[in-house]
């Protein structure tokens, strides 16, 4: 697995994925980039960069673990684009991913020619997604099987009575059949440490990022899946204005990873804008 070595001596893994040009792609998390697979076979159109990003995957723990923070995880990417040779890059984040992703081109917006926001997160440009956002859009499963138990943990979590991540989980897929069970089960975080400190305190600087977004020339995509409720479509809209030059794609039918849920509709969408 290849490596480089980032701006304070952390080694850090990347996977390649197929041919082309490449796409350079941030997990969420913070996790084992494995669960983006080959992002439902985008790697036959593009070649996938794919970084496991520090403490995670195949990379290494940092000493410094406050390095884990996400607007420092910026200076991994472009030390990452500067291993690569490429003058610019194309560059796709997945949840958390985004927040990484959005940061990176705020900094550095000329070294980024199309940006993909997957199942974005907001966190870096200040939009809250409220309680009473996700408990609205949670109703579009109201005939789901498993609905009334996972809306019963979802009201409780909103309250703060309750804290049973693992019973709303069906709310992230489109489908909540055995497949992706399975890849729920091997999606979840394993340095919980990274994960706890992704937001810690000066990690996002929402109205200075904004202004910079406001003067990016890139092109942007952001597509949220029609029943994400860890990214709801309406958030999405409301991003999307952030850029001068965005287009929202809902997918229909797909949760938090649209890819599984229905990956030629994916590779579709994503495949002709990075085009």
């Amino acid at each position: 697995m290849p490596s480089f070595s980032a701006p304070d001596g952390t080694q850090l893994a990347y996977r390649v994925i197929g041919d082309g040009e490449p796409v350079v792609c941030l997990p969420g998390g913070p996790t084992d980039s494995l669960y983006l697979g080959d992002l439902g076979g985008l790697s036959t159109h593009r070649q996938l960069i794919v970084l496991d990003l520090r403490g995670t995957g195949r990379s290494a723990i940092p000493e410094d673990t406050s390095s884990y923070r996400c607007d420092r995880l910026v200076d991994d990417v472009e030390a990452l684009r500067e291993h690569l040779g490429l003058p610019r890059m194309d560059l796709l984040g997945h949840s958390a991913g985004t927040n990484v992703a959005t940061q990176y081109v705020a900094r550095h917006p000329e070294n980024v020619s199309r940006l993909a926001l997957i199942g974005h997160s907001p966190r870096a440009v200040g939009i809250a997604i409220t309680g009473e956002m996700r408990r609205e859009h949670a109703q579009l499963r109201k005939k789901e099987p498993w609905f009334p138990a996972a809306f019963a943990a979802l009201e409780a979590i909103a309250e703060g009575t309750g804290g049973d991540w693992e019973a709303i989980a069906p709310f992230f897929w489109g489908r909540w059949d055995a497949e992706a069970q399975k890849h729920h089960a091997a999606s979840r975080p394993s340095n919980k440490e990274a994960v706890a400190l992704f937001a810690a305190e000066g990690a996002f600087a929402p109205e200075t990022t904004r202004a910079a977004l406001a003067d990016c020339e890139a092109p942007v995509l952001l597509l949220a899946g029609e029943f994400d409720l860890n990214s709801p479509p309406q958030s999405a809209a409301e991003f999307a204005t952030l850029f001068p030059d965005a287009t929202l794609v809902v997918q229909p039918g797909a949760g938090h990873y649209p890819w599984l849920d229905d990956a030629d509709q994916f590779v579709a969408t994503t495949a002709a804008f990075l085009r």
